[in-house]
C-alpha cells in the first residue's frame, strides 16, 4: 500500500481557526451547528480527504436524508477539496451525472454515498469506519440511532460520527441530544459566517441582509442560533442576537455550589457558609456581589412537568442578570443553597413561587431568613386579607410579570446574561387559548424565575444602601416567640 505524507501546513485554504483543532479530535460524535457560510461542511470535507490520505482500512459513509441531493451537496463538497488542494491524481472520482457516487484514494481507503431514504442500499454496506451526516436537521432520531448501531467493531482508527446542520428548530432532537444534555465522547461547536475568514464580501452581505427581510432566515442561517417556528412572545431577533454576542463574549466570571455545616437546631451556621469554584458548578455567576448593593433573588420550584429547581438573580439598581442557580435537588437542600445564595448577595429579597409548593419557603423561615417577598392573599376561612411569604402565580400576577420581563428584553435585553434563558424565551409562545406558555416539549422555569425577580423588585431597595447589609426586623405578622421575646418588643406572649 502506497505511503502518502502530508504536510497541514502546505495546503492552501486549509480551513478556519474555529475549525483546525478539530483535525486532530477523535471523540465518537463531532457536532457542527452553525449558520451559512460558516465553513463548516468545507471543513468536514476536509478532514475526511485528510484521513483518507493519512490512515488505512477506511470506508467513511457519507448520508443525507435525501439520496438525489447528495451529488450536488457533499460529494461536490468532497470533490472540490481534492481538486482545491491538487490530489486528484491521488484519487479516483466518477465522472458524468449518471454516474455512480463513490470515491476511492489510491492507498485502498474510500467513501461512500447513501440517502437514509435509499434503505435497500443502506443494508447493503458494511465495515463503515466513520460517518458524516450532512444537514442532519432533515434527519430523524431514528436515523441517528440505526446510523450510531452500524458504527461498530473493531477498526485500526477511531469512530467518527460527523453531524453538520443549521439549527432550524429550538425544539428540534438534536438539540436535546447533544446540547441539553452534553454527552461525554461528544464535541459540538458553534460557528457562522464571522468566523469564515475565506468568506468573500458579496457572501457576507447577502447573510446580513435577512436581518431586516426575513428575521427568522437571519437568526438561523446567519447567526446560526435556534430557530423558532411558532411565534415567540419575546422578541425573537432581539434574543437571537444577544445570544451570538454572549457566545463570544462568554459573560460568566465564576460557577460553583456553596457548602456549609449546621448547628444542633439544623441551622445553617452562617460563618461555616463557602463557596466552592467549579467548573461545573449548577451556579453561574454573571456578576460578584457588588458592596452595598440589594439584590432580588427569584425562584421557580420543580412541578408541573419541570425537572429543575431554580433561582435568579439580579441586581436591583441596575437589573442586570448577577447569577443563575440551576439544579434538581430536594426541596430542602434547594432552599439551603438559595439560603447561601440571598446571604452572599446582601442578603438578598428571595421571591420563590409557591403554586406548587410552599415548603421551601417555610425552610427559609426555619433556616431564620429574613428577607423574603411577602404577598397579601384571602383567608378562605374568614374573607379578610392576611400576608404569607413567597410569590403566587395567579391570573393578575403571571400575565404582569411576563409583560414586565417582555419589556426588558424588547428594550433592555443586554441585562440578561443566561444563554440557557434566552433559550427558553424562543420557545415561549402564546397557546390556542392565547396564554403564554412553553412550547411542548420545552420548559419556562428559568424565563418564569426572572419574570418573578423582576416583578418583585419593588419590596428591595432600588438604591445603594448606606452601610452593609444589616439585618431587618421579622414583618410582625410572621415573628416567632423568639422574635416577640425581645427586649425591644412592643408585644410579649
Amino acid at each position: 500500500m502506497p505511503t502518502i505524507n502530508i504536510d497541514l501546513t502546505e495546503l492552501p485554504n486549509l480551513t478556519n481557526d474555529t475549525f483546525y483543532p478539530l483535525y486532530g479530535n477523535k471523540d465518537r460524535y463531532l457536532v457542527l451547528m452553525g449558520g451559512g457560510g460558516s465553513g463548516k461542511s468545507v471543513f468536514t470535507a476536509q478532514k475526511i480527504i485528510l484521513r483518507l490520505l493519512t490512515e488505512q482500512k477506511h470506508r467513511i459513509l457519507v448520508l443525507r436524508k435525501v439520496a438525489k441531493t447528495l451529488r450536488e451537496s457533499v460529494f461536490m463538497e468532497l470533490k472540490n477539496a481534492i481538486y482545491r488542494w491538487g490530489l486528484e491524481k491521488l484519487f479516483k472520482i466518477p465522472k458524468g451525472t449518471s454516474s455512480e457516487l463513490h470515491i476511492s484514494c489510491i492507498n485502498g481507503n474510500e467513501i461512500l454515498f447513501a440517502g437514509l431514504d435509499d434503505v435497500e442500499k443502506l443494508k447493503s454496506i458494511s465495515g463503515v469506519t466513520s460517518v458524516w451526516m450532512e444537514e442532519a436537521s432533515e434527519c430523524t432520531p431514528e436515523d441517528f440511532r440505526q446510523l450510531d448501531i452500524r458504527l461498530r467493531g473493531r477498526t485500526v482508527n477511531y469512530k467518527q460520527m460527523m453531524i453538520t446542520f443549521n439549527p432550524i428548530d429550538i425544539n428540534h432532537w438534536l438539540k436535546r441530544e447533544f446540547f441539553d444534555n452534553p454527552k461525554p465522547n461528544a464535541t459540538t461547536i458553534h460557528s457562522t459566517y464571522k468566523n469564515n475568514k475565506f468568506l468573500d464580501d458579496d457572501a457576507i452581505r447577502v447573510l446580513e441582509a435577512f436581518r431586516e427581510t426575513d428575521p427568522y432566515f437571519y437568526q438561523v442561517y446567519a447567526l446560526g442560533e435556534w430557530g423558532v417556528l411558532g411565534k415567540t412572545i419575546f422578541n425573537a431577533q432581539k434574543v437571537s442576537e444577544r445570544i451570538s454576542y454572549l457566545r463570544v463574549h462568554d459573560p460568566v466570571v465564576q460557577r460553583g455550589y456553596f457548602i456549609y455545616q449546621k448547628d444542633v437546631a439544623d441551622k445553617i451556621i452562617d460563618d461555616t457558609i463557602k463557596w466552592i469554584e467549579d467548573d461545573n458548578g449548577y451556579i453561574k455567576v454573571f456578576e460578584k456581589p457588588q458592596s452595598y448593593t440589594p439584590y432580588v433573588l427569584g425562584g421557580d420550584t420543580a412541578g408541573d412537568g419541570s425537572d429543575n429547581f431554580i433561582g435568579q438573580v439580579i441586581n436591583n439598581i441596575t437589573g442586570n442578570q448577577a447569577a443563575v442557580y440551576k439544579n434538581q435537588f430536594d426541596e430542602d437542600l434547594y432552599a439551603e443553597q438559595m439560603y447561601c445564595l440571598g446571604r452572599r448577595y446582601n442578603d438578598a429579597l428571595i421571591s420563590i413561587e409557591t403554586n406548587f409548593s410552599s415548603h421551601p419557603g417555610k425552610v427559609l423561615t426555619r433556616l431564620g431568613y429574613r428577607n423574603q417577598y411577602i404577598r397579601e392573599r384571602e383567608d378562605t376561612f374568614t374573607g379578610s386579607i392576611t400576608k404569607a411569604y413567597g410569590f403566587k402565580t395567579d391570573r393578575l400576577t403571571r400575565p404582569s410579570a411576563i409583560a414586565d420581563l417582555v419589556k426588558i428584553v424588547r428594550e433592555e435585553v443586554h441585562l440578561i446574561n443566561d444563554i440557557d434563558t434566552l433559550n427558553e424565551m424562543l420557545t415561549f409562545v402564546r397557546n390556542e387559548k392565547g396564554k403564554p406558555v412553553a412550547q411542548e416539549g420545552a420548559h419556562d422555569d428559568l424565563v418564569m424565575a426572572l419574570a418573578i425577580a423582576y416583578y418583585s423588585r419593588g419590596q428591595q431597595e432600588d438604591k445603594a444602601f448606606e452601610r452593609m447589609v444589616e439585618e431587618k426586623p421579622t414583618p410582625f405578622p410572621f415573628r416567632s416567640d423568639d422574635d416577640m421575646n425581645t427586649t425591644d418588643s412592643y408585644l410579649s406572649w
